[in-house]
């Protein structure tokens, strides 16, 4: 289970961004002269606000109060330390003035580079990668979850065992150290190594168990949509606006872990399998796309893909970037493909207008539950497995279980009657109406 510390953990934040514009070479020496002027009256850009925005979620969805932020950029990254000697001292300073219990680096770290900063400052050091770990920790509701969450933090720990310092000379109780299973995991390389052996043996049981809930459901031909979309893009929200369904609906990120199904009926009548699944999100760790593949699998499968954006969020076309990645390394990006903006209740009428030209996306409102019938309609053209046909029959009126199905199944077209026969024109599945194959009427 994982362990907690009395109250919440005091943060330092540190957010660092890399990289400069190239400027042309000054022509002559007057050029030059003016270019040094104003290259010194030039202040290094911050990092992008809305980075650091979401860095804040991250810190709080892991339970943390943020007590300072240090932001930096550089031409390039110190292989020593990430941010340089400089900074590493400021950063002590700040640490220990604010009485900060660790330091969250909005940035993955090696592990020479962590281990330099936990010799040289005060307090704790965790990477990004350990604050979206921890997270998925808190999140991890079923035993599957757990397994997959354990397996990444494993993975990560392993090449960072040597000399780990401070946050390996003790049990872990804070943020980037949660997560079942880990007493003396951090002394024993072998033991982890067992660990990580059993764990994905574990996972391969579950992963069957998975396959073999899909075999059984691929018996009876329900086509599978899966909503996929960046974190806190409101899946969640339309998934339970699409089902009826209570899955949790929070602002917190990461908030669904466990993946979720339910089935739906589409206008044409027939039936879907939708999946709400974990939320994806810039450098998402390549150990949690392999950790958690038995869960996205679920994507995998999908005949269909609902891209949920959020659109009020001013990066959501870089969000758009980062999710189609991810798919990409799952190898779906062929699947089709629904985009969807959500969150359109938060817009002005004048962006609403401009979103309404795009006629590819589909905007909608999961929590006025507005646009869903242009989604379900969209979903239904996009479907290829157990199309939908039309087709004439003549069915017997005590043939009452047929008629009822037609009934609950299908979109009836025409009813007319002719003696004791019911002549339905319908507007359904193949699959439901190959089972009536032999009331079919083609005159």
């Amino acid at each position: 289970m994982p362990l907690h510390t009395a109250g919440p953990e005091r943060a330092l934040l540190v957010s660092v961004a890399f990289g400069s514009e190239r400027k042309p070479l000054p022509r002559s020496a007057a050029q030059a002269r003016a270019a040094a002027v104003s290259a010194a009256a030039e202040k290094p850009p911050a990092p992008d606000g809305s980075r650091i925005d979401e860095f804040r979620e991250l810190v709080a969805s892991a339970g943390a109060g943020i007590v300072g932020e240090i932001l930096q950029r550089r031409p390039k990254a110190d292989p020593a330390t990430l941010v340089g000697s400089g900074k590493v001292e400021e950063l002590d300073a700040v640490a220990a003035s604010s009485q900060a219990d660790l330091v969250i680096f909005d940035h993955d770290l090696s592990p020479s580079q962590l281990r330099n900063l936990e010799d040289a400052l005060p307090c704790r050091v965790i990477d990004r990668t350990q604050l979206i770990l921890d997270i998925f920790a808190r999140h991890a509701r079923t035993r599957e979850g757990q397994l997959q969450v354990e397996l990444a933090q494993l993975e990560y720990m392993l090449p960072r065992l040597t000399g780990r310092g401070k946050a390996m000379s003790q049990l872990g109780g804070g943020i980037g150290t949660r997560g079942p299973g880990e007493t003396q995991l951090e002394t024993d390389r072998r033991r982890i190594q067992r660990r990580v052996l059993q764990l994905r043996h574990e996972l391969d049981a579950v992963r069957r168990t998975r396959a073999q809930q899909r075999q059984r459901r691929e018996s009876v031909p329900v086509p599978a949509v899966a909503l996929v979309g960046y974190t806190n893009a409101g899946k969640s929200t339309l998934f339970n606006a699409l089902t009826g369904t209570g899955v949790l609906e929070s602002a917190r990120m990461f908030a669904t872990l466990d993946p979720k199904l339910a089935a739906i009926q589409l206008p044409s009548r027939r039936k879907v399998l939708l999946s709400d699944t974990v939320g994806f999100i810039r450098d998402l760790p390549h150990t949690l796309v392999t950790s958690f593949r038995a869960t996205l699998e679920e994507v995998r499968m999908a005949e269909v893909l609902v891209h949920v954006r959020d659109a009020s969020s001013p990066l959501r076309e870089e969000h758009k970037a980062e999710v189609e990645k991810v798919l990409g390394e799952l190898e779906v990006l062929g699947k089709p493909r629904i985009e969807v903006l959500n969150k359109v209740d938060l817009l002005s009428e004048e962006e609403r207008a401009e979103l309404s030209s795009e006629a590819r996306i589909l905007p909608v409102s999961a929590r006025e539950r507005t646009g869903l019938a242009a989604l379900l309609d969209r979903v239904d053209g996009e479907l290829i497995q157990d199309p939908i046909v039309e087709q004439r029959l003549r069915i017997p009126q005590s043939e009452g279980d047929a008629l009822a199905a037609l009934e609950a199944g299908t979109v009836i077209r025409e009813r007319e009657y002719e003696g004791n026969l019911v002549c339905v024109t319908v507007l359904g599945p193949a699959s439901l109406l190959g089972r009536y194959r032999r009331y079919r009427h083609n005159g």
